[in-house]
């Protein structure tokens, strides 16, 4: 392939979205993984889409360049009508396209024709938690892979400009990757994609507690962030007043 790939992070506020603009970042996701790593909640399925817009104007106001996208969370997928009008609410607060997870193939025809692009995403659904109970790679057996690629399929047919692959396995991924005229995004789902999308703290290593298999980050900035909040307790303790 020689286009060049693309490059996408999370963000939920306006420091954070304006320091990955200026680093030269091409997508930045308002995701429902804020729910876990800015709201302490213990999956996804606790963020509200009031929440996402919440965090989706904070970003906004610090993004020009960098192409804006949104999830649609947990349960507003369910309904057609419902779908619709929550991406259109998320299109207003900022977003530039919108993440529905699932092979959702009615929804998605309904909000692209409402005038909202949407980038799809399969393989590991995060707001399937509750049923799946754990996270675990998808495409490995026959079955499991032909239903995937027919859904790929489905989803670009539908109307899809995109495909985010989360953990799924890196063979069918390329394998998708090589078919599909639309671009897919990889999470754990080896190198061949036509780019890669991270939880931002996940890169940078400001979750010690928390660590995927698959991510090595980049900096631990968990460290140097504690010493710092150490140091200035010690300076404010031994104040003389």
């Amino acid at each position: 392939m020689n286009q060049q790939k693309i490059a996408c992070l999370t963000a939920y506020d306006y420091p954070t979205a304006r320091l990955l603009e200026e680093s030269g970042i091409d997508v930045i996701l308002v995701g429902d993984s804020l729910g876990m790593v800015f709201l302490g909640h213990p999956d996804t399925t606790q963020v509200t889409l009031e929440n996402i817009e919440y965090h989706l104007r904070a970003v906004r106001r610090a993004t020009s360049r960098s192409i804006l996208l949104a999830d649609l969370p947990f349960g507003r997928a369910d309904d057609i009508e419902d779908a619709v009008e929550s991406s259109l609410r998320l299109q207003a607060a900022g977003a530039d396209m919108i993440k529905v997870e699932g092979a959702l193939i009615a929804q998605i025809k309904a909000i692209v024709a409402a005038g909202v692009p949407v980038m799809s995403h399969l393989g590991m659904l995060c707001q399937q938690i509750l049923i799946e109970k754990k996270y675990t790679m998808k495409g490995k057996t026959p079955q499991d892979a032909a239903r995937l690629l027919r859904e790929a399929h489905a989803l670009e047919e539908a109307g899809a400009s995109a495909l985010v692959l989360e953990l799924v396995v890196p063979h069918l991924s390329a394998q998708m990757t090589r078919e599909l005229t639309i671009p897919t995004i990889g999470i754990g789902s080896g190198p061949c994609c036509d780019g890669q999308i991270l939880v931002f703290s996940d890169l940078v290593g400001l979750q010690p507690w928390f660590r995927p298999s698959f991510v090595k980050p980049k900096v631990d900035l968990a460290t140097p962030l504690q010493a710092a909040v150490r140091e200035y307790i010690r300076e404010i303790k031994n104040e003389d007043i």
